[in-house]
């Protein structure tokens, strides 16, 4: 398949390299980490012309040797000389027993520059924090994004664009796919799906009851942007006659983010500027995945998509972003970055006076001057007089905007 541009990704690691850190590519299965990996091969190939570059992917067969640290290690060592300009690409380094060993020797003999992608954020927060802490530095690759999604399909910018984005999602791998294919969509999805489930959840965490564990999954789901809570999953599985205790419920929603399938969103007090701890809404590192598990029809659900996009064309782009909560109400997202704020409220459409006083009186409740948007399908942008300073934006609008 053609290598397709991700420069906002080969820029930043083209800005890391060669300054004493490990570099490794993190993020959900089928995020593409495995061609920006490749495309950064080729940015080196024309801009580092003089460069050794050792590159090992775990998914092709002819690597299928290298399962140990002492075998990475022996591999790559013979085929970089010392003194030389070295790189080491390694793509799916969780699947190497004990890497970081090897990585760690590399690091210490300052025998090249490392770039590793992998799959499941367990490894770096543990192997990797416990064994190479302060050596590396993790770049997170995102699902893609709307303008992505459109030079990817070779769409014009429309608002029925905006609906096959919010429907079908940002997996590189629907390039293989026309909008139309729901079928064929579908079953790409779910492949997807049960890959991450056995590969990063299920096998690697010794799960016994898949059954239940997807129970939780599709429940988690269907409530994108929606406060969960361990009791209340806990509750709704009894109701289903599933006896299931508090600390398995904990457990799993952790699995599903340690894979980055569903991401927990912390809450802000906004007055008190206090970080809270319970009650975590969660959204899906791809919507198309969402989608899929709880079915084609977005009808239903399109306020909580349309909310999830928001939240991942927010994060792609460097800001924390957390729920924002009032005395009185709250705010869908608070987006941080150094000195940087803004507030965004997430609706449908501003179809009545009940939902416009709703959307914009939150946001006009926070005494303060960042920027402040309504984001809605709405064709028509511009504010409301009595709501000064408080920005509404149209959806397709806001995904071309850069912060």
């Amino acid at each position: 398949m053609e290598l397709i541009p991700r420069p906002q990704y080969i820029e930043k690691i083209a800005g890391l390299i060669n300054r004493g850190m490990m570099l490794i590519l993190v993020g959900q299965r089928r995020v593409g980490k495995s061609k920006v990996l490749e495309l950064f091969r080729e940015w080196l190939n024309r801009n580092r012309p003089g460069a050794n570059i050792v590159y090992i992917n775990k998914e092709y067969q002819a690597f299928r040797d290298i399962v140990t640290a002492e075998q990475l290690y022996d591999y790559a060592a013979a085929q970089m000389p010392e003194g030389a300009e070295n790189y080491l690409l390694i793509d799916e380094v969780q699947d190497i027993e004990n890497y970081e060993n090897a990585l760690r020797s590399f690091h210490a003999e300052d025998r090249c520059q490392v770039i590793a992608t992998g799959s499941n954020a367990y490894i770096f927060s543990s192997e990797l924090g416990t064994h190479l802490s302060g050596r590396y530095i993790e770049i997170k690759i995102y699902n893609l994004s709307y303008t992505e999604f459109l030079r990817f399909h070779s769409m014009e910018d429309s608002d029925d664009a905006v609906m096959i984005y919010l429907r079908l999602g940002g997996l590189p791998g629907l390039l293989a796919f026309r909008p139309d294919e729901q079928s064929q969509i579908t079953d790409y999805l779910e492949g997807v799906y049960n890959t991450i489930l056995v590969k990063d959840i299920v096998r690697r965490e010794k799960v016994r009851n898949v059954t239940q564990l997807e129970n939780i999954i599709r429940f988690v789901a269907d409530n994108i942007g929606k406060p969960i809570s361990v009791t209340k999953i806990v509750r709704y599985m009894t109701s289903k006659g599933e006896k299931i205790s508090d600390e398995t419920v904990s457990n799993y929603l952790k699995y599903l983010r340690d894979a980055f399938l569903a991401v927990p969103i912390g809450r802000f007090d906004i007055h008190g500027k206090l970080l809270l701890e319970s009650n975590n809404k969660h959204y899906f590192s791809d919507h198309g995945i969402r989608n899929y598990l709880c079915g084609s029809d977005i009808r239903g659900s399109i306020e909580k998509i349309m909310e999830n996009v928001v939240w991942n064309h927010l994060r792609r782009q460097g800001l924390d972003v957390t729920v924002g909560i009032l005395r009185a109400g709250e705010i869908d997202f608070v987006a941080t970055k150094a000195d940087k704020r803004m507030y965004i409220q997430v609706t449908y459409l501003l179809a009545s006076d009940e939902t416009v006083k709703r959307e914009f009186g939150n946001l006009a409740a926070i005494k303060d001057n960042y920027p402040k948007y309504v984001v809605s399908l709405d064709p028509v942008s511009g504010g409301f007089s009595e709501y000064p300073g408080i920005e509404h934006i149209s959806l397709r609008n806001f995904l071309k905007m850069v912060f």
